[in-house]
This record gives C-alpha cells, structure tokens and sequence, in this order.
C-alpha cells in the first residue's frame, strides 16, 4: 500500500488521490485498508516515513560519498540529484515535497513528517559543507552549513515545481545547474577554480 500511495501521490496529489484508489493500485480491499491504516491521513503520514527509507537508503549508498574532498561530494550529491531527472515528471519529484504543499496548513501530522523528511535529509549534507568550510578556512558572512544544506533541499522543491509547471526536467536541470553554480562561487578561495564534472 506504501508503495501505491508513493506512486499515486506523485501523480495526482495527495487529495485528488482517493482510499478506492490506493486499494486498487495495491490489490487490497477496503477493509484491508482500515486495519492497517486508520485513516488515509494516516497513511500519509506512514507513506512519508516510507519515503524517507527508501530515499535514505538510495542516497546513503550513492557514489558521491566517494570523493575524497567534502566540496566535490556536495557538488557530486547535485549532480547525482540532477541525473536523477528521468522519466515522466511524477517519477523524479518528491513525495513529501508534494504532500507538504497541500497539507501544510490542514494536516499537521502530514506537514511535521514531511518536514522530517524534508529536514532530515538536509541535515545528511551538513557535515560535509562543515567540513568543506573548514578545510578552505573560510568564516562564513550570514550563512552556515544547516541553512545551506536546507537552502538546497528549497532550490530542489522549487525546480520540483518548474518541471511541474512545465511539464519536464529540463527546467528543474537549469535550476540544479544555477545552484552548483553558487555553492562553487561561496567556496572559491585563491588557486581554486569552479569546475563541472
């Protein structure tokens, strides 16, 4: 049922996605349905947590991890971000990004798991702007590695919605592109030049 609901969701939105819907999608009766789930608020709820998972799992395992300079893994995250670009448009936005902007003022318990999500994996970025800053001895002027890392998690929502808006990734890739382009320009320092892979 999770991942009918992750599916759905994605495609149509969290309203206009009905309990007759996700127990088609997922084979399963109504009454299947309400004995796992009391509501379908609920489920939005567990379907944001799933979606953290497996996410987590996807990106703990991604090859950015593997360069040796902290800088080169935040822009090899971006790039492993941006190659994830593929396919129809409700296959590469996000769960939570999507629920949160419908829910946020109606369903607290939704808009706090999404925000979990949402937080949660900016804050797996931290550590290597942290260490990014402090290999470059840099003393950041009204910004920090949390706000950062939360301020990409914003640019990705927001090329999210472009793609939606346009109806493809090619805008969503611009917007990845223009971020790359800034956390290069925060970092550069002497005898350090902005590169793209």
């Amino acid at each position: 049922m999770l991942d009918a609901a992750v599916r759905l969701v994605r495609q149509k939105g969290f309203a206009a996605t009905t309990v007759d819907d996700l127990c088609a999608a997922a084979g399963v009766t109504k009454g299947a349905f309400f004995h796992h789930f009391p509501s379908k608020d609920a489920l939005g709820e567990a379907a944001a947590d799933y979606w953290s998972a497996t996410t987590g799992a996807l990106f703990a395992s991604a090859p950015y991890h593997a360069h040796a300079d902290p800088l080169d893994r935040v822009l090899a995250y971006l790039a492993f971000r941006r190659d994830l670009l593929a396919g129809d448009v409700s296959e590469f936005t996000c769960l939570v990004g999507t629920m949160v902007q419908e829910t946020h003022a109606s369903k607290p318990g939704i808009r706090d798991a999404c925000d979990a999500s949402i937080s949660g994996h900016a804050e797996t970025l931290e550590a290597d702007i942290e260490a990014a800053i402090a290999g470059r001895g840099l003393e950041p002027d009204g910004w920090d590695a949390p706000g950062l890392a939360l301020h990409t998690q914003a640019v990705l929502q927001g090329a999210f919605i472009l793609a939606k808006a346009k109806g493809n990734a090619a805008v969503a890739a611009a917007s990845i592109d223009h971020l790359r382009r800034y956390i290069e320009l925060l970092f550069q320092s002497p005898g350090r030049t902005a590169h793209h892979e």
